[in-house]
């Protein structure tokens, strides 16, 4: 009998168990229902005038670099200079030994007192015999004789001139000079050492570092899509003198001084298909050195009516393609596909997918998905930002 009641009690208990279930279930439904909408942070785009920028990998170059060489053989005495030092021009660099230069400077000049005296000679006799030769006193033909003397000694007296020139700038060589201003470094000689025989032998460089020149190149490809946007009105175009040109550093932080763009090669590198372009920047504190690897930001140009949205903001698929988050007016959230152009410091200018007032999501991305309802916080747009740094 108890064996048959407990038979008529199991489908009451499953059914009563069941109940509870959907109850709890019902119950998790309803608080996740009930769940507020995450919250999401987004910009407002609007328009303004974006700098396009390019950057560009290069070489630091000092704007003059000087070989100091000997220009007379002989025995280097002493190098004045100290190693890696500033120098002016004509300072002194090293000292030749100048006995022989000393000896030949000598007898240069004794050699022109010589033929300065032949002259004075061959003039007094010429003189006599252009009077003598009036009375017929002398032959025609003596007169002649003297003034070719005469002629022949002033020559000698010019050769022997310019001798002794030759002689004094060779002893005025063996006083090696700077030949221009800038930082000196290591000597390539020492004391004791034979320079100049039979070749110009190099003493020392000198080099102007402030201030001082970038050389980057950019491909043809780039500057003629750069060319062709300015034709087509899409783009302004900056005069060469306003071309800003910022310096990035090895740790990829901004050189503090500003630059500006010199000029644009004229030809083209047949080897790369590419074309040079020199900037200048202030080196005071000489830590931008010849032969270093850099990176240049140059604007090239301005785009009037640009958008630009921060680089957090820009997400990508697995196929590498930008796209954004988009806040519609219900706060639901919707992907766009976007077209990048240059990185404008910390944003990206947008070329295709955006329009000005679209929401576009730059904080709360990796909780929100398409379609899903959002709470908006709004952040100022770049361009009430840029207003209000402005004042």
């Amino acid at each position: 009998m108890s064996t048959l009641r407990a038979l008529r009690l199991r489908p009451l208990a499953l059914l009563a168990l069941m109940t509870l279930s959907l109850t709890a279930c019902n119950d998790a439904a309803e608080q996740e229902e009930k769940a507020p909408p995450s919250q999401v942070r987004v910009e407002t785009l609007a328009v303004q005038p974006l700098a396009i920028s390019t950057e560009l990998s290069g070489r630091i170059l000092a704007p003059r670099t000087a070989e100091v060489r000997a220009r007379v053989a002989g025995v280097v005495l002493k190098r004045v200079y100290r190693e890696g030092s500033d120098v002016k021009q004509g300072d002194v660099l090293f000292l030749i030994d100048p006995a022989p230069f000393k000896a030949d400077f000598d007898s240069a000049r004794a050699t022109l007192a010589k033929a300065e005296a032949t002259l004075y000679q061959a003039r007094l006799q010429e003189q006599r015999y252009r009077e003598l030769v009036d009375d017929k006193a002398v032959s025609r033909q003596e007169y002649d004789n003297a003034r070719a003397a005469f002629l022949q000694a002033d020559a000698a007296v010019g050769e022997a001139k310019a001798a002794l020139e030759r002689a004094r700038l060779n002893l005025g060589y063996a006083t090696v000079t700077a030949p221009i201003s800038g930082r000196i470094g290591r000597a390539l000689v020492t004391e004791g050492a034979l320079v100049g025989q039979g070749e110009t032998t190099p003493l020392a460089t000198i080099q102007q570092l402030n201030p001082i020149h970038a050389d980057v190149t950019q491909s043809t490809r780039e500057l003629n899509a750069l060319r062709r946007s300015l034709r087509a009105g899409e783009l302004q175009q900056v005069g060469r003198d306003q071309v800003k040109a910022t310096l990035i550093q090895d740790d990829g932080s901004a050189y503090p001084l500003a630059g500006k763009l010199l000029f644009s090669d004229i030809s083209v590198d047949p080897s790369t298909n590419q074309i040079t372009l020199r900037s200048e920047f202030p080196n005071p504190d000489l830590d931008l050195l010849p032969g270093s690897y850099v990176r240049v930001r140059l604007d090239q140009a301005v785009q009037p009516q640009g958008i630009s949205v921060p680089q957090r903001a820009i997400l990508r698929d697995s196929a590498g393609v930008p796209k954004v988050l988009l806040v519609d007016q219900q706060d639901r959230i919707s992907e766009r596909q976007v077209t990048l152009g240059s990185a404008q410091g910390d944003r990206w200018i947008v070329s295709e997918g955006l329009a000005p007032g679209d929401r576009v999501v730059v904080e709360g991305l990796q909780h929100v998905k398409a379609g899903d309802q959002v709470q908006v916080d709004e952040q100022p747009s770049a361009t009430a930002v840029a207003q209000h740094n402005g004042q």
